[in-house]
C-alpha cells in the first residue's frame, strides 16, 4: 500500500509538470507562429507549408498532452516531446531560410526554456534535436540563405521575445517559490514529532544548546523540564497502544497550551517529554510545571472515563556548573528521578 501511494503521488507531481509545460508549448507555438507566418507570406510559400505551420501550432500541443497524460512515466515522455519541439523549431529555422531576428530569439527561447524544464541534461538532448531537425530540413530545401527579416517580421518577432520570456519568467518564480515551501515543510517535517505534533528531540537538544550557550555569555537564566508519564506502561497495557497514543498527545496538547511562544514543548522520547523555558528560572519554572501537571490530573478521556494519569518533572535551571548540554540534561534528570522516587505524581527542581 505505501508504495502504491507514492507511485501515485509521484505521477500526479510528473502530470502537473505535463500541465504546465502544455500550457507553456501552446503559448509558445502560437507566438512563434507570428514571424513565420510573416516570412512565409513574403516569400509566397505554397500551400503546405502552411498547413505544417497550423498542424504544428494548433494540433502538436494537444498531441504532445494526450501522450504525455498517457505514458507510463509523464515526466519523460514530456521530455521527449520538449525535444520534439527543439526539433521543429530548428526545422522552421532552415524554412525561414535562417531569417536572422526570429532564428536569433528562436535558438534563446528554446535554450532557455529546456533549462527551466530539465536543466543541462534536458539541454543537450535537446540542442542535439534542434540539430538534426535544422540540418535534414536546411539539406531538405538546398540550402536556403537568407538572413535579412524584414521590419514586419522583425515586429512580429516581439511578441515572441516579450511574452514568452515574461511567462517562462512567471513559471520560473512559481517553482522557484513552490520549491522554498517545500523546503520550509521539510524543515518542519524534520524537527518535529509527526504524531505528537510538537518538536523532536534533536530540535529539542539543539535550541536548548543555543540557549544554554546565550545563558554563559549575558548570564540570563533558562530551565528545562523533564517531563515522565507516570506508570505509562499499565496504561499500554490496560487499555491498549491506541489510547496510550491518546493520552501522549493529550499531554502534548497540555504542554503547548502552557507555554509562551518563545518556550520550547518537544517529545523527548517514549512517554517522555521535556519543555525548554527561556527567561526562566527555578521559580518561574515551577508555577509553569505545577500548571501543567494539576491540569494533566484533570483530563478526562471520553473513551475511557476510568482513565487517569500524572505527572512527575523533574525541573533544572542553567547554572555555571553545565558546561556542556549533557551536563544541564543530567540535573533535570536527577530531578525528576527524586521526583518519581518519592512517589511520582510531583515535581522537584534542581
Amino acid at each position: 500500500m505505501p508504495q502504491y501511494s507514492i507511485a501515485e503521488e509521484l505521477r500526479a507531481r510528473d502530470l502537473q509538470f505535463v500541465t504546465r509545460i502544455h500550457r507553456m508549448r501552446m503559448l509558445g507555438t502560437l507566438l512563434c507562429a507570428l514571424p513565420i507566418a510573416s516570412v512565409l507570406a513574403e516569400r509566397s510559400a505554397p500551400a503546405p507549408y502552411w498547413i505544417l505551420l497550423a498542424l504544428n501550432v494548433i494540433v502538436w500541443p494537444q498531441v504532445a498532452v494526450w501522450a504525455c497524460r498517457r505514458a507510463r512515466d509523464p515526466a519523460e515522455a514530456q521530455f521527449r516531446c520538449l525535444a520534439a519541439d527543439s526539433a521543429f523549431g530548428g526545422g522552421w529555422i532552415a524554412v525561414m531560410a535562417v531569417s536572422f531576428a526570429p532564428s536569433a530569439i528562436f535558438l534563446t527561447m528554446l535554450t532557455a526554456d529546456k533549462i527551466v524544464a530539465g536543466g543541462w541534461n534536458l539541454l543537450r538532448r535537446s540542442t542535439i534535436a534542434l540539430v538534426i531537425g535544422f540540418g535534414a530540413t536546411w539539406a531538405l530545401l538546398g540550402f536556403p540563405w537568407q538572413p535579412e527579416s524584414s521590419h514586419r517580421t522583425l515586429l512580429l518577432s516581439f511578441p515572441f521575445m516579450f511574452v514568452y520570456t515574461v511567462a517562462l519568467s512567471v513559471l520560473t518564480h512559481r517553482l522557484s517559490r513552490r520549491i522554498t515551501e517545500q523546503n520550509k515543510d521539510l524543515e518542519r517535517l524534520n524537527r518535529t514529532d509527526p504524531v505528537m505534533q510538537v518538536p523532536n528531540r534533536p530540535h529539542f537538544e539543539a535550541m536548548s544548546t543555543l540557549e544554554l550557550s546565550r545563558f554563559h555569555r549575558s548570564g540570563r537564566p533558562a530551565s528545562m523540564l523533564l517531563v515522565d508519564v507516570d506508570h505509562f506502561k499499565s496504561v499500554n497495557d490496560r487499555y491498549g497502544h491506541g489510547m496510550g497514543d491518546i493520552v501522549l498527545k493529550r499531554i502534548a496538547g497540555v504542554l503547548r497550551g502552557n507555554v509562551r511562544e518563545i518556550d520550547l514543548p518537544a517529545r523527548y522520547g517514549g512517554d517522555e517529554f521535556a519543555v525548554l523555558l527561556v527567561d526562566t528560572d527555578t521559580e518561574r519554572a515551577l508555577q509553569v510545571a505545577e500548571r501543567i501537571r494539576t491540569e494533566v490530573a484533570l483530563q478526562v478521556f471520553e473513551a475511557e472515563p476510568g482513565l487517569t494519569c500524572s505527572l512527575s518533572i523533574g525541573i533544572a535551571e542553567t547554572s555555571s556548573e553545565h558546561t556542556t548540554l549533557e551536563a544541564w540534561v543530567r540535573t533535570a534528570d536527577a530531578a525528576l528521578y527524586r521526583a518519581k522516587a518519592a512517589g511520582r505524581d510531583r515535581i522537584e527542581a534542581a
